[in-house]
């Protein structure tokens, strides 16, 4: 603990920095939950995703030969032209946001494609925009960590340091002060008395 003044002056500064890091807490308290709750949301809904992705791996695994097919090869039909977030404000913290994949458009002959290319086609850009939805929701895991990490160490400062520091800090600077005073008063009081006796005697001469 760093050396205070014991004087008025800094009993004062030490009250108003009990009063802020109180009034303070509570909120960081509050972000604390709010960052937990909505990683654990988000955990929730990453599983569901790759639920959702395992499911589409069982659909296609039947027909996954067929991708080998030299007559049409749709590679070129799974290829991303764009891939649009947005922004979500989580006790001010920004974290991105799947909103949807965009492909090249699939333009083949219907009449000379196999019958499997329009499902093997759909089928895989689901999986694809899953893949890349994952991905966005496990950096918006990764932010919401990091700044609960921040969060849990300035709600530990202000709990554990901070505010029993600003406490005891008063305690010594009040027992200062109040010792002062009554040194102050006990002095007053013997000069009070050598007074009084030096009145009394040059009275009786």
């Amino acid at each position: 603990m760093a050396r205070i003044k014991l004087t008025k002056g800094e009993l004062k500064k030490q009250r108003d920095a009990l009063k802020q890091y109180e009034r303070y807490l509570p909120t960081l308290q509050l972000k604390k939950q709010q960052l937990q709750l909505e990683i654990l949301r988000q955990s929730v809904i990453l599983e569901e995703k790759k639920c959702n992705q395992e499911k589409i791996i069982s659909s296609i695994i039947s027909w996954i030969g067929l991708l080998e097919d030299p007559i049409i090869s749709i590679k070129p039909y799974l290829v991303i032209n764009k891939i649009t977030t947005g922004l979500k404000n989580i006790a001010g913290i920004d974290i991105p946001v799947y909103e949807k994949t965009e492909f090249a458009p699939a333009e083949y002959d219907l009449f000379l494609a196999p019958l499997w290319v329009d499902a093997a086609i759909d089928h895989l850009r689901d999986y694809i925009s899953l893949d890349t939805e994952i991905s966005v929701i496990g950096k918006g895991i990764i932010i919401l960590k990091q700044e609960l990490r921040i969060t849990t160490q300035r709600v530990n400062l202000f709990e554990k340091i901070k505010i029993p520091e600003s406490k005891e800090n008063i305690r010594l600077i009040k027992i200062y002060i109040g010792d002062q005073l009554s040194n102050a008063v006990g002095r007053c009081k013997i000069a009070k008395r050598k007074i009084e006796d030096f009145v009394l005697e040059e009275a009786s001469v």
